[in-house]
């Protein structure tokens, strides 16, 4: 198991040191360096003043004395400083990132409960017609856009209905109804794979003799089948997360909450590359590091992944 977790996490810090490495070489096939690119729109930015800010900022120094530098300032979360507020793009990050968190986090909670519930009801439903309507939330929930859910669910329950207000007032709802309508779409891609790791589930010869044995279906599907098909489920979980993080930001727009959106969309109007850089990177990383826990959760499932060494088994099969 130490071996096990040594090369995960070995795996994940080589993931986020090239996801840096490509950020940083992106920002260099830029047109000009980002301070340049900054100051473009100023028409009273002068040479000296540019070439001021490019001293203060590093962005005068070689490339490769660039790269060294900052990457020897991530083990510290110093990813640079936003040019558009002056404040460590860390600390820029960090005083929002707290609402998009508990968006997402939430999300994802009722995302996972939201597929495990169409999951169980496709499988122990006993009329055929209401399992084919089951089969088709799915890919029903991953066709409708995010903005446009939220958009109509703000008409009918804010303007149409009046339970709930435009703006987040700290409310209850103000809370669920972004959690839901981020739910929904993250919920689509893990219930289908789940849906899909049941059928070769219950296709297993253990399964009859459980049911020679007078097993209930519900005891069959919660006590083994769900366990046995969870691990291509937590796999796509993982994946989902780029998903939700971007999901996140679109709701928080949509419904004027508070976070990474609106860091989103001042960082980009304003072309401030550092700060883009390091949301780009905070994405990187948290992809990383939920992929990283599931990946360190599969042995639970399946001690076997332990045992062969075909540590990409779940992975394989969930895709």
């Amino acid at each position: 198991m130490a071996a096990y977790i040594a090369r995960r996490v070995g795996q994940a810090l080589l993931v986020v040191w090239l996801a840096y490495t490509l950020v940083f070489l992106a920002v260099q096939l830029l047109p000009n360096d980002p301070v340049t690119i900054f100051l473009s729109a100023d028409a009273a930015a002068d040479p000296a003043t540019i070439a001021a800010m490019k001293a203060q900022y590093g962005y005068d120094q070689p490339l490769i004395v660039q790269y060294l530098a900052q990457l020897a300032g991530l083990p510290r979360g110093d990813v640079g400083y936003s040019l558009a507020s002056g404040q460590p793009v860390a600390e820029r990050i960090g005083s929002v990132i707290g609402s998009t968190l508990a968006l997402a986090a939430s999300a994802f909670v009722a995302a996972v409960v939201l597929a495990v519930a169409l999951a169980a009801a496709a499988t122990l439903a006993r009329q055929g017609w209401l399992k084919r309507l089951i089969l088709n939330l799915p890919p029903l929930f991953a066709a409708v856009p995010v903005f446009w859910l939220g958009l109509v669910l703000l008409q009918v329950l804010s303007i149409q209905l009046g339970v709930m207000s435009l703006f987040p007032d700290g409310s209850f709802a103000s809370l669920a109804v972004p959690v839901l309508v981020l739910a929904v779409h993250v919920s689509a891609p893990i219930a289908q794979v789940l849906l899909k790791s049941l059928d070769h589930v219950y296709a297993q010869p253990f399964i009859d003799v459980l049911r020679a044995k007078g097993a209930s279906p519900a005891w069959i599907f919660y006590r083994h089948a769900l366990k046995n098909a969870a691990a291509p489920a937590m796999t796509i979980s993982g994946i989902t997360v780029g998903t939700l993080l971007a999901g996140s930001v679109i709701t928080e727009t949509v419904f004027a909450r508070s976070g990474l959106g609106q860091v989103v969309l001042q960082a980009v109007t304003a072309q401030d590359v550092p700060l883009v850089q390091g949301l780009v990177l905070l994405t990187a990383t948290a992809f990383v590091a939920v992929n990283l826990m599931v990946d360190l959760v599969y042995p639970l499932l399946d001690p076997r992944i332990l045992k062969s060494g075909i540590h990409g088994a779940p992975r394989a099969l969930a895709a």
